[in-house]
C-alpha cells in the first residue's frame, strides 16, 4: 500500500483535488466522513456533544444540528477543545481501521487520506505517510470563496481559517504542493503528473518528488 495524505484550507479546492485521485484510482477515505460518522444520531459521540455543548445542538431528528455547534466553537477555542476532545478520538480509531482494510483489501493500492488537519495529524503521530500532498490557495481567495459559495460573512470565514492550522504549518510538511488559486484545469493538470509519478515511484522507476515544485515556491506565489 501507498499512502497519501491530502491536505488543505477550508476552501482551498483539496475536495476537487481527492476526487481526481480517486477518478485516477485511488482508494479514497475521507476524513469529514469519518467525523460525520462519529456524530450520527444514536451514536456515542453525539450524545456527549449534546451532553456538552446543551440540546440546542441537536435537531428535532435527532441529528447534529451542525450550524449551531459551529457558532459555540469557532466563536471559543476552548470549547472547540473540548469538541475535538469527544470526536478525535474516534476518528483515530476509524482513520486506523479504514487504512487497514484498504491494505488487507489491496496490498498494491494507492491510497488517499483525506483531511483538513492533516498537520496536527502528523504532529501527533496519527499514521505515517509515504507522500503528503498540500492544496495550497491564499487565505483571500478562500474566503471569497466561502462568500461565494457557503454564503458566510467576510467574518465567519476569516474566523474559519483562524481555526485551522495555518499556512506555513500545512506547507512545512508538505513533499508536494498543488496550487489551486486558477482554473480547475490548472489545478488537475499536476493532479495528473503527480499521479503518473506515484504509479512510476511505486515500480520503482523514480522517486515521486523528483521535478515537482517544493512547498516555498508555493508560498511565494
Amino acid at each position: 500500500m501507498y499512502l497519501i495524505g491530502l491536505t488543505g484550507g477550508i476552501a482551498s479546492g483539496k475536495s476537487t483535488v481527492a476526487k481526481r485521485l480517486a477518478e485516477l484510482g485511488a482508494v479514497g477515505i475521507d476524513a469529514d466522513q469519518l467525523a460525520r460518522e462519529v456524530v450520527a444520531p444514536g451514536t456515542v459521540g453525539l450524545a456527549a456533544i449534546q451532553a456538552e455543548f446543551g440540546d440546542s445542538v441537536v435537531l428535532p431528528d435527532g441529528s447534529l444540528n451542525r450550524p449551531a455547534l459551529g457558532a459555540i466553537i469557532f466563536a471559543d477555542p476552548e470549547r472547540r477543545e473540548r469538541l475535538n476532545a469527544i470526536t478525535h478520538p474516534a476518528v483515530r480509531q476509524l482513520t486506523r481501521d479504514r487504512i487497514a482494510a484498504a491494505d488487507a483489501a489491496d496490498p498494491h493500492a494507492i491510497v488517499v487520506y483525506d483531511v483538513p488537519l492533516l498537520a496536527e495529524a502528523v504532529a501527533g503521530g496519527l499514521v505515517t505517510f509515504d507522500l503528503v500532498v498540500v492544496v495550497h490557495a491564499d487565505a483571500a481567495t478562500r474566503i471569497q470563496r466561502m462568500i461565494d459559495l457557503r454564503g458566510l460573512t467576510e467574518a465567519e470565514a476569516t474566523q474559519r481559517i483562524g481555526a485551522q492550522a495555518t499556512d506555513e504549518e500545512r506547507l512545512a510538511i508538505a513533499d508536494v504542493v498543488i496550487n489551486n488559486t486558477g482554473s480547475t484545469a490548472a489545478t488537475l493538470a499536476p493532479v495528473d503528473a503527480l499521479w503518473e509519478r506515484v504509479l512510476a515511484a511505486e515500480a520503482g522507476k523514480i522517486a515521486v518528488t523528483d521535478g515537482i515544485r517544493s512547498p516555498s515556491s508555493a508560498a511565494q506565489d
